[in-house]
């Protein structure tokens, strides 16, 4: 294969870039013809690592990722002879008889099907989401253990077992059909969401981990709506996804404050973000079928259209939450329905939401909920059961920002 003769000591910057354009599709597609990820996962690490010596001495090959794909398949192969793997003679010829990859021939998209690998019903749903961070952003399991709050061993033997799960049932690499393609969906739109929320948890971008989270997740979201342009719900996600980060850099003072939304300098908003969201959103719509991600962002879409005109719109807002509502039952829904009924209504309208879900244990540690009732109730006068909930609501809170935002709060009802 022909190379470009340089020698310049920007290779290891070329190799770190086209491992992260390149890496989940070289480890996709040899794990969709071995049926094992973490030997492919191996291999293709195993290709960089030879590309940090070989390039800076020969030059970058002019198709990288080709040079990568054959020499991770050779890796792979002598895996397989020295013993480490165990494989049938028909996978052995599938990977060597792997099809040349050239300027004209490029490498098969196969992270779609990766990405439902690691979705499939047969994997714990706790773990698909830390999956897909690793096998397909290349995420380690400490970066993903410190976001989950768990341990980095136990978070590196959830995934380890998970993998081992994929190789033994033989889970296929492979986007299911149409009469099954719908819960499987749901699995990777729910875990690049969780991934995504993970990544949100940081939003003044202290924790490099978690704001790689939340930009991975949106790299996730565009390459499935690329994948699947047709499925409304995967433009919806994206679209909720888009509208949540573009408001990321008025969420926060120059000091670090929390800024609430109806604060926000709106300039600070990222208007071709927004843009983009508003084009994923007409394009889901345009499927007639509604789903919770559509609901969801375009709950997100009506709160910026309103305060960028000075005049929310609350009661398109209270529309689509009963929408949702309908559609989901969700108390976290129900919160949010009753601070914007409570615009509506007054605030007693709004407690008498929070009072109808009160019964819900999972409530009891729910920060947001807390929150809501303490906001609601100072707006009511009942300031006893106002500090009461604030009280709460700063013991569940974990950013140091929104906690010194609710003490402020809570120090006002004095006045």
């Amino acid at each position: 294969m022909p190379a470009t003769p340089t020698n310049t000591p920007d290779n290891e910057s070329l190799v770190e870039t086209v491992a992260r354009r390149s890496r989940a599709k070289l480890v996709a597609y040899l794990a969709g013809r071995f049926g094992d990820i973490e030997a492919a996962e191996d291999a293709v690490s195993e290709a960089f690592a030879s590309a940090l010596t070989a390039w800076p001495e020969k030059g970058c090959p002019s198709n990288p990722e080709a040079w990568l794909l054959t020499t991770a398949r050779r890796k792979l192969i002598d895996q397989i002879r020295r013993g480490r793997e165990i494989a049938s003679s028909d996978e052995l010829e599938g990977l060597a008889g792997s099809p040349a990859v050239t300027e004209e021939n490029e490498l098969p998209d196969r992270r779609l099907a990766l990405l439902f690998a690691c979705a499939h019903p047969a994997i714990d749903p706790s773990v698909r989401a830390p999956l897909m961070l690793q096998v397909v952003l290349g995420l380690d399991a400490a970066q993903i253990a410190a976001a989950f709050l768990v341990s980095p061993a136990a978070m590196a033997q959830r995934l380890v077992r998970a993998k081992i799960k994929i190789r033994d049932a033989r889970i296929p690499f492979a986007v299911p059909d149409r009469n099954d393609l719908p819960d499987r969906l749901d699995a990777v739109l729910n875990s690049i969401y969780a991934c995504f929320s993970e990544g949100w948890t940081d939003p003044s971008g202290t924790e490099f981990t978690r704001r790689e989270f939340a930009e991975e997740a949106i790299f996730l979201g565009r390459l499935l709506a690329e994948l699947l342009p047709d499925e409304p719900e995967v433009s919806g996600l994206l679209a909720l996804m888009l509208y949540t980060e573009a408001r990321k850099s008025a969420r926060r003072s120059a000091a670090g404050r929390y800024i609430p939304f109806s604060q926000q300098d709106t300039a600070l908003w990222d208007a071709t973000m927004i843009e983009e969201a508003e084009s994923a959103l007409r394009r889901a719509r345009q499927a007639n079928l509604i789903g919770r991600y559509q609901l969801e962002a375009a709950i997100q879409s009506a709160h910026i259209a309103g305060a960028r005109a000075a005049s929310p719109h609350w009661k398109e807002v209270l529309s689509l939450y009963d929408a949702l509502m309908e559609l989901t039952g969700s108390p976290v829904a129900s919160i949010n329905r009753a601070l914007v009924l409570a615009e509506i209504e007054g605030p007693r309208a709004g407690l008498a939401v929070l009072d109808a879900v009160s019964s819900d244990r999972r409530l009891d540690s729910y920060q947001p909920y807390w929150a809501a009732r303490a906001s609601l109730s100072a707006r009511a006068g009942l300031v006893d059961a106002a500090r009461h909930a604030y009280s709460l609501a700063i013991g569940l809170e974990r950013d140091p920002g929104v906690r010194e935002f609710l003490m402020e709060r809570c120090r006002a009802l004095e006045d």
